[in-house]
C-alpha cells in the first residue's frame, strides 16, 4: 500500500544555550489513507518535535518527509504553506482558538485563507461543526464553551479543508478523563466512517487503545510498534 506521508531518517537538534538536546535521532515511518495511528510515549520523548516535522511546521536537520510522494524539501516557503493549508490539519493541546471569534468563525477561518466565499465557508462551517455535535453551539465564543466543546472546534476547523490527514498533538492533554474519553471516541468515529486519516502523538492509553498502529516512541527514536487494543 503506498504512504500517504511518509519520514526517513528524520533527526532534529535543538540547541539550548551551550547545550545540543537531540529530540529526532533517526525516526522512520510511513501512514497510509486512512489509518489511525498513535505515536506513543512520555514527555520529552521528541513526540511534539515528530509531529512538528511531520506537518511542515519544522524543518528537520537531516532526512525527509513526503506527502503523496513528494518530498517537503523540494518546496519552497509558499508550496509547504499551501500544502499545510489544503492537505493537513491540525489539532493541539490547548485549542489554540481565538477568543473573540465564534465557533462557527473559528471554525470557517482556514477557508478564508483559502479565499473561498464567505457564503460557502459559513456553510462548510455549519457542516463540520454538526458531525462533531456541536450545531447548537455555533454562536458561542471560546470562552463560553467547555473545555471539551473547544476541542472539537479545534477538530472542526483541523477538518474544514477536507484535508489527507489530521495531525494531533495531545488532543486529550487539557482535558479531564471523561471529556477526553469522548474526544478518544469523536476520533475514532470520524476515522471509521469518513477514512479520516489521523496522526496522534499522545501519552493518553485511551488514544493508543483506539488506533490502528501504535508508534512507541523514546528518546527520539521508534523502539517499538504495536497493533491497536494493546495496552501499553
Amino acid at each position: 500500500m503506498t504512504a500517504l506521508l511518509e519520514a526517513r531518517g528524520i533527526k532534529k537538534t535543538y540547541r539550548m544555550g551551550r547545550v545540543l538536546v537531540p529530540a529526532l535521532r533517526g525516526v522512520t515511518l510511513e501512514v497510509a489513507e486512512g489509518e489511525f495511528v498513535a505515536i506513543f510515549g512520555p514527555s520529552g520523548s521528541g513526540k511534539s518535535s515528530l509531529l512538528h516535522v511531520l506537518g511542515g511546521l519544522d524543518k528537520p536537520d537531516e532526512g525527509e518527509v513526503f506527502m503523496d510522494r513528494i518530498s517537503f524539501s523540494t518546496l519552497n516557503a509558499n508550496e509547504l504553506a499551501e500544502v499545510r493549508l489544503r492537505k493537513i490539519g491540525f489539532v493541539f493541546q490547548f485549542f489554540n482558538l481565538l477568543p473573540r471569534l465564534t465557533a462557527l468563525r473559528n471554525v470557517e477561518l482556514p477557508l478564508a485563507l483559502a479565499d473561498v466565499s464567505e457564503k460557502e465557508s459559513i456553510e462548510k462551517a455549519k457542516e463540520v461543526l454538526r458531525l462533531v455535535g456541536l450545531e447548537d453551539r455555533m454562536n458561542h465564543r471560546p470562552s463560553e464553551l467547555s473545555g471539551g466543546e473547544q476541542q472539537r472546534v479545534a477538530i472542526a476547523r483541523a477538518l474544514i479543508n477536507d484535508p489527507k490527514i489530521v495531525l494531533a498533538d495531545e488532543p486529550t492533554g487539557n482535558l479531564d478523563t471523561a471529556t477526553g474519553w469522548e474526544i478518544v471516541q469523536l476520533m475514532k468515529r470520524l476515522n471509521e466512517e469518513k477514512r479520516q486519516t489521523f496522526v496522534v502523538v499522545t501519552h493518553d492509553p485511551n488514544i493508543a487503545e483506539n488506533a490502528d498502529r501504535i508508534l512507541n516512541l523514546k528518546d527520539g527514536l521508534i523502539e517499538g510498534v504495536k497493533k491497536g487494543g494493546v495496552r501499553l
